[in-house]
């Protein structure tokens, strides 16, 4: 019941995730990002532990797929589990474990890997893939929103989703964008108004805690 895209712009260098549920408080549960490293995605009877430990599994030097085995074989519980990664080259890999519902799938692309499960088809995570490859210039949190609403345009789960976040982290150790949205009727749209409305400030906030001095804003 959750769908999600983990991408990376070799442009900026930032990573990003974007994810979508029937359930509430995705943003807290699903996406692990950190600057320079890459991401970790968990989800189906979701496990937050994973996160952080793939996160220090590629912080350590493993690409993506030796990331994805450690976690696999860290955790017992492995049948329950839907996990992606990118490590910092761009490079992706999943699991689905075998106690998974159906319908679940993944799709990878260049510098980018979308998965889900209990989705209404198969075809969504091709489908958000495809739409985060179309514009490589626009920014990254557009791709992933883009990515988003092309998953629920898809299918999505079927049912209606009340929760969607959108995480991305550029060069420091806080995210460069990290927006949530629960218990909303139209998440993934309410989601997209956040973003354009923190769009034109991100640069500013950040520039707010490294270089206080230089910043506009109060």
């Amino acid at each position: 019941m959750t769908f999600s895209l983990l991408g990376h712009c070799p442009r900026t260098g930032q990573f990003g995730a974007a994810c979508t549920t029937s359930s509430i408080g995705i943003g807290a549960r699903v996406p692990f990002l950190a600057a320079g490293i890459g991401g970790v995605l968990t989800q189906h009877r979701t496990d937050p532990r994973l996160g952080p430990r793939g996160l220090d599994l590629l912080r350590s030097g493993c690409t993506a797929q030796e990331a994805m085995a450690a976690l696999v074989a860290s955790t017992p519980d492995h049948g329950w589990r839907q996990m992606a990664a990118i490590d910092s080259a761009g490079r992706t890999a999943h699991f689905h474990g075998a106690r998974m519902k159906p319908a679940h799938a993944e799709a990878h692309g260049a510098g980018c890997v979308a998965i889900g499960n209990i989705m209404a088809n198969a075809d969504v995570p091709r489908a958000m893939v495809e739409a985060f490859l179309a514009e490589p210039e626009a920014p990254l949190a557009s791709r992933l929103l883009a990515a988003l609403q092309a998953g629920e345009d898809a299918g999505g789960e079927g049912r209606p989703l009340v929760s969607a976040a959108l995480l991305v982290v550029e060069k420091e150790s806080f995210p460069f964008v990290d927006l949530r949205v629960d218990r909303d009727a139209t998440p993934i749209a309410t989601l997209a108004g956040m973003w354009r409305d923190y769009a034109p400030l991100a640069e500013e906030y950040v520039l707010r805690a490294v270089a206080p001095d230089s910043a506009v804003g109060g």
